[in-house]
């Protein structure tokens, strides 16, 4: 069995502490909760903090990621889209800009399997080079679970 992995990653408009990142800081564990009661959810990256906003694994201190795993496409479809956090993810432009790279891959894993942010960042540059593969896709050019 295979399940989705999603990493998204955001250039800051301000630090995190600033006065213009204060919605999306306050609204922070609110989706992330929404994420973990969501069907289909499985995992998502996170520090003893609760979230993974004070993590850094780009060159780039303004650049935050998330990265989360679903049981299917579908699942994690219906919460970026079709869920509450669908406000919160219009709002991006307010605390984001926009990324001249992919800010979002989706990747098959095995069941069970927790990806590193050095296979996240891996897959992020597979899809920057070589556009959507089974190895690396988005939502507008999706591929299917291997075969088990």
């Amino acid at each position: 069995m295979y399940h989705l992995t999603q990493i998204n990653i955001a250039r800051m408009l301000a630090p995190l502490d600033s006065p213009q990142m204060a919605d999306f800081m306050n609204g922070l564990a609110e989706i992330n909760a929404l994420a973990e009661a969501a069907s289909g959810f499985v995992w998502r990256l996170t520090t003893p903090a609760g979230d993974a906003t004070e993590l850094r694994p780009f060159d780039d201190p303004g650049i935050i990621v998330n990265m989360s795993i679903w049981e299917n496409i579908d699942a994690l479809f219906q919460y970026t889209y079709y869920s509450d956090h669908t406000g919160f993810f219009r709002r991006r432009a307010e605390w984001f800009s926009k990324m001249e790279t992919p800010a979002t891959a989706l990747w098959w894993i095995p069941a069970g399997h927790i990806p590193s942010l050095d296979e996240a960042k891996e897959k992020l540059d597979l899809l920057a080079k070589h556009g959507a593969t089974p190895d690396a896709f988005t939502f507008r050019q999706k591929f299917p679970a291997p075969e088990v």
